[in-house]
């Protein structure tokens, strides 16, 4: 086993990891949010945190299949985790803006509202309710 001062920090597995559990308003810290909840965001993705974090320059990737350890919901929405390289080999910081790994998640969790897949979502709602509505209509007692 290699000890630690030998292995990069540029070397993937030493990317900081973040989980959509993290940045969740919905979860409790003792769930695994991470961030205030007053900046948190409601159900994130690891695919949208990926999306945020590669576009302000950032080396990310995307683990589709892992899972956050304290997340009892098995589904496809809840699973994923983003790995996001912080320092160069050299020690240095990738980006100056980002020194830390609660760095990154608040600016995930502050970008994530912002992205056009959110601001999409809350537009389109309206039909969806006019349709939920129209099937309450024929329920009641059968004519004979």
């Amino acid at each position: 086993m290699a000890c630690a001062a030998a292995r990069s920090p540029a070397d993937q597995d030493r990317f900081i990891c973040i989980y959509p559990a993290y940045l969740n308003n919905k979860k409790t810290i003792a769930e695994g949010r991470r961030i205030p909840i007053s900046k948190a965001v409601e159900n994130p993705t690891a695919t949208e945190i990926q999306d945020v974090c590669s576009a302000v320059g950032l080396n990310v990737f995307l683990e589709k299949n892992k899972m956050y350890s304290r997340e009892w919901n098995r589904d496809v929405q809840y699973r994923g985790r983003v790995r996001v390289q912080l320092k160069q080999e050299d020690g240095s910081l990738c980006l100056v803006q980002f020194p830390s790994r609660k760095s990154v998640m608040l600016y995930a969790a502050e970008m994530i509202p912002k992205l056009k897949t959110r601001t999409q979502k809350t537009g389109g709602g309206d039909p969806s309710l006019q349709q939920g509505e129209g099937s309450k209509k024929g329920k009641g007692k059968k004519k004979k």
